[in-house]
């Protein structure tokens, strides 16, 4: 061991934290104590892999300092890297130093494979040991505060998720005479897409989905202020544009600029069939008639949130028994193939087309399962799907 002033003094800095002497020959333990000690390291020992395990499922530790060898093989190093494997299950972040003699480079270098940090050559120099556990130890508490960070946000996300899902409906209202069936997928932990339904009465229920301009937490922020707006104001003797013009007044004062929403509202009178809607600025809803013509949804006005003077209009049509309505979000649509293609809006129908027969339910299903099919991706945009079914 070498022991020149400049070594001496960097021994000599402060340090804090207890490192983990895994050693089975107390003479080399002692060394390294007192080493560590003179850096002002605390220490522990254990001389055996069944002790190392014990002290570190038992109490934290800075680093460990890890001979491969031990008393049943003291050739192999077979029990010191059994012993990392372990201890890397217990502590996925905990510094382990291996201690190798000469003759045994490679044997590190695989434990290194196997999650040792780094190692130090036996007879060892002391300047090496005390810099090189400063740092395993500095890079072990910056991880630390990393995963940390990671798991709050993680937690945040999650919270954030179950605020918004909270908001949406949780059973949909059933209605004599129709059938509605639901999905929200969002790409990330937030979405900002919307839907909701709301039962004015036995006979009455409006109906609506939108889709904020962006992706996570901003977009669900906005989603979440639309779906207040919506149920603040939607009643069943406001017209569906006049709601529209309504929200759309109230987002324009408290909106960020460039974040526009894409919103359709509708209400179906179950007595005489009769849907009236307006569409601001989102994917037109097909309707699937039964007789098996297609009609879309489009009258209304732009987005929301853009145009604080915008006047909407409003649209109508009959309903006849067996028909179906499909609403949606682009991040249906434009779900994307392994190639880069989109599933596109001519899929939608194709499938509808073929599945005319089915209820709210088992369409939604269908629909969803042809997307993820063509897709096979993670979609890559928010996507819902509400699907309405009168009988």
């Amino acid at each position: 061991m070498t022991d020149t002033a400049s070594q001496i003094a960097i021994i000599n800095q402060a340090a804090t934290g207890c490192i983990l002497i895994a050693e089975d020959q107390p003479d080399v333990s002692e060394a390294l104590r007192l080493l560590l000690k003179g850096a002002g390291f605390k220490t522990e020992w254990a001389n055996s892999p069944a002790r190392v395990v014990q002290a570190i499922e038992q109490r934290s530790f800075d680093a460990v300092l890890l001979d491969l060898n031990y008393a049943r093989d003291t050739t192999s190093g077979e029990e010191g890297l059994d012993l990392i494997t372990r201890l890397r299950g217990i502590d996925a972040i905990l510094p382990l130093v291996v201690m190798t003699a000469w003759s045994t480079v490679d044997l590190a270098v695989h434990a290194m494979r196997l999650g040792a940090n780094d190692f130090i050559e036996k007879p060892w120099d002391n300047a090496r040991v005390i810099a090189l556990l400063r740092k395993q130890i500095d890079l072990a508490v910056d991880a630390r505060k990393e995963n940390a960070r990671l798991r709050m946000e993680r937690f945040d996300a999650d919270e954030a998720r179950e605020i918004q899902r909270s908001l949406l409906p949780t059973e949909l209202p059933q209605i004599p005479g129709i059938e509605i069936s639901a999905d929200w997928l969002p790409a990330r932990g937030v979405s900002g897409d919307y839907f909701d339904v709301i039962k004015f009465s036995e006979t009455r229920v409006a109906f609506c989905i939108a889709d904020v301009a962006g992706k996570g937490m901003p977009a669900a922020l906005l989603m979440s202020n639309l779906q207040a707006t919506v149920r603040a104001f939607a009643t069943p003797e406001r017209a569906p544009r006049e709601l529209c013009e309504k929200v759309n007044s109230i987002l324009c004062k408290n909106q960020v600029a460039g974040r526009f929403i894409t919103f359709f509202y509708g209400i179906l009178d179950l007595k005489t069939k009769s849907l009236v809607y307006c569409n601001a600025g989102h994917n037109a809803p097909i309707l699937h008639r039964h007789h098996g013509s297609f009609a879309r949804l489009e009258e209304g006005g732009p987005v929301l949130a853009e145009f604080p003077e915008q006047v909407y209009e409003q649209g109508g049509t009959q309903l006849g028994a067996d028909d179906r309505l499909l609403l949606f979000t682009d991040g249906v649509s434009e779900a994307r193939s392994a190639a880069g293609d989109e599933f596109g809006e001519q899929r939608l129908l194709e499938v509808m087309a073929a599945h005319r027969g089915l209820g709210a339910l088992e369409l939604r299903r269908k629909l969803l399962q042809n997307v993820h099919e063509f897709s096979e991706l993670p979609l890559h945009d928010d996507a819902t799907l509400l699907v309405l079914a009168v009988l």
